[in-house]
């Protein structure tokens, strides 16, 4: 496939997706309604780990500077 057609594809399928998103946008905003929340809990979970998780190492770094 030469570069200019996977250019015209592309935005042939660019031009479709934009067609669909303007059709079905009350689903595509029920859907994204649904996903804020689960993408918040997740996205909270991961802070929380990180954050323990820098705790355990500032604590195991002061533990080995008093060796």
């Amino acid at each position: 496939m030469s570069k200019y057609a996977g250019v015209l594809i592309g935005a042939i399928i660019a031009v479709l997706g934009l067609a669909g998103l303007i059709r079905w946008w009350f689903a595509f905003a029920i859907i994204l309604k649904g996903m804020i929340p689960a993408m918040l809990i997740f996205g909270g979970v991961i802070a929380v780990i990180a954050g323990l998780s820098e705790i355990k190492d500032e604590a195991l770094s002061k533990k080995e500077e008093k060796k």
